[in-house]
């Protein structure tokens, strides 16, 4: 169990903080030397004492060596590889490991917050620290070469995540993971695509995840929430290959074991595909009528995130948004009115009102209870204040940070917000042990007095919270 947990631990405590460094108009052939002298195999480089990028003994052999050049004509920033890829120290070992992983390197170079170097830490270095880990779930998920290796392994993610639940692991840290993980498996079906029967199409294209998914908040029981947006310029055949591919993945998302959305917001409908400036134009028109399907396909929307391709189709959509929504009174009040319309199930002297009739007596739905009302009333706050940081969690530092929310509101939400979560997550793990399907409903009369109170605090604040979006709405009064 102490293999597992290990990497919940910060970098920060187990980086290397002795770093031998060079500045970019050093002569090659002195770091050379020094990377002899020390017997080590890179160097971190910096100027001013910040780390711009590194120079290592792979990058002699193939820039130098087997291009022929005379290296004593050369500097460190004729060869040095940037921009540089790093991580700070209070982030996770799993984090480290799927950057790592992500962009094809051995190592990553350790900031504080000001981008100062503090240390490195290589992918060698972790695994002397485990042994049976997700470190190993996450390099089989990258070297996976087919769709029916991927369901294997989705079926693994959801085998470690039933382990870790009840170790100690901080539902926080167990969350990020899950959406890392998820994020990890579906990046390489998408390249999996690109490099076989789909191997002609050009990055221009970004596939979209909105939802729980867009904001990195999954737990066990999730279908599809995603979209995708294409350059305007692109040829009729170009479309059409990206019609076939597009629909080719999410049949292939199926396959994994992810169901497809109920309500159809998936890249392979054509609703949710469209070039940039026909998604400029739907968004418009959801903008301009509030209706609450237009309420909800905004709200999903605006937690996109693009998991593979464009990044600067993303950043238009996200800037589209943002100066269409931010000071939109009107349509942030409508989206506050439907926030409000899910009533904590709190009734007299404060009594918790499970569900009665269909089977569900005695439950709680907790998404519904609250979830929903924390993850949507943050969204509504960030967007009025033009924030454009995705997840529950950063939108509430930020919010603070910002001064819109009292340091003690911020906690006491983020508090009410993973007990709801780290409830929903146990639920989940129970139903999938019992050989149930998961949902988002706690049987109330399972719970001791301790977890019922730890509920009926949770559902406080949010009650509380409903009130404060409520005062701070125009048009909070309608229902």
């Amino acid at each position: 169990m102490a293999d597992l947990n290990v990497l919940f631990q910060p970098v920060g405590n187990y980086c290397h903080r002795n770093v031998i460094t060079c500045t970019p108009d050093d002569p090659l052939v002195e770091a050379a030397a020094v990377m002899r002298e020390h017997h080590i195999s890179s160097l971190v480089v910096c100027r001013d004492g910040l780390p711009m990028g590194m120079v290592s003994d792979r990058d002699l052999r193939n820039k130098v060596v087997a291009q022929g050049l005379d290296p004593r004509t050369l500097t460190i920033s004729d060869i040095m590889h940037c921009p540089l890829i790093t991580i700070t120290g209070k982030e996770f070992l799993f984090e480290a490991l799927h950057r790592i992983s992500r962009h094809g390197i051995h190592r990553l170079v350790v900031v504080d917050e000001a981008g100062g170097l503090t240390g490195i830490i290589t992918d060698s270095d972790i695994l002397r620290l485990q042994n049976n880990s997700p470190q190993r779930l996450i390099r089989r998920i990258e070297e996976a070469r087919d769709v029916e290796g991927l369901r294997v392994l989705h079926q693994q993610v959801q085998g470690l995540v039933l382990h870790l639940v009840g170790t100690g692991v901080r539902v926080k840290e167990l969350v990020r993971l899950i959406a890392l993980l998820n994020d990890q498996i579906l990046v390489r079906l998408i390249d999996l695509l690109l490099t076989g029967h789909f191997s002609d199409l050009e990055g221009r294209f970004a596939f979209l995840v909105l939802g729980s998914e867009g904001r990195g908040e999954q737990t066990l029981t999730t279908d599809q929430d995603n979209a995708l947006v294409y350059a305007d310029d692109m040829t009729p055949a170009e479309l059409q290959r990206i019609t076939e591919f597009s629909e080719a993945l999410i049949q292939a998302v199926i396959n994994i074991g992810i169901p497809p959305c109920n309500g159809g917001i998936m890249a392979n409908n054509p609703e949710w595909r469209h070039s940039l400036k026909e998604w400029k134009g739907v968004m418009d028109r959801w903008f301009g009528t509030p209706t609450p399907e237009n309420i909800l396909k905004v709200g999903m929307i605006n937690d996109l995130r693009a998991l593979h391709g464009d990044q600067a189709l993303e950043q238009e959509m996200k800037d589209h948004i943002a100066g269409r929504l931010k000071g939109n009174e009107a349509f942030l009040g409508h989206m506050t009115a439907n926030v409000l319309r899910f009533k904590v199930p709190l009734g007299w002297f404060g009594r918790i009102k499970t569900e009665v009739g269909d089977g569900d007596t005695g439950r709680l739905d907790l998404k519904k209870s609250g979830i929903f009302a924390i993850t949507e009333g943050v969204k509504i706050m960030a967007i009025s204040e033009g924030i454009q940081v995705n997840g529950t969690a950063a939108r509430i530092a930020r919010l603070v940070e910002l001064g819109i929310l009292s340091q003690q509101e911020g906690d006491d939400l983020s508090a009410a917000y993973y007990t709801l979560v780290y409830f929903r997550l146990r639920t989940q793990v129970e139903a999938i042990r019992e050989g149930r399907t998961p949902d988002n409903r706690i049987a109330f009369d399972r719970l001791n007095r301790m977890e019922k109170g730890r509920i009926h605090a949770a559902l406080e604040g949010v009650s509380s919270f409903q009130g404060m979006l409520q005062r701070r709405s125009r048009l909070g009064q309608i229902m």
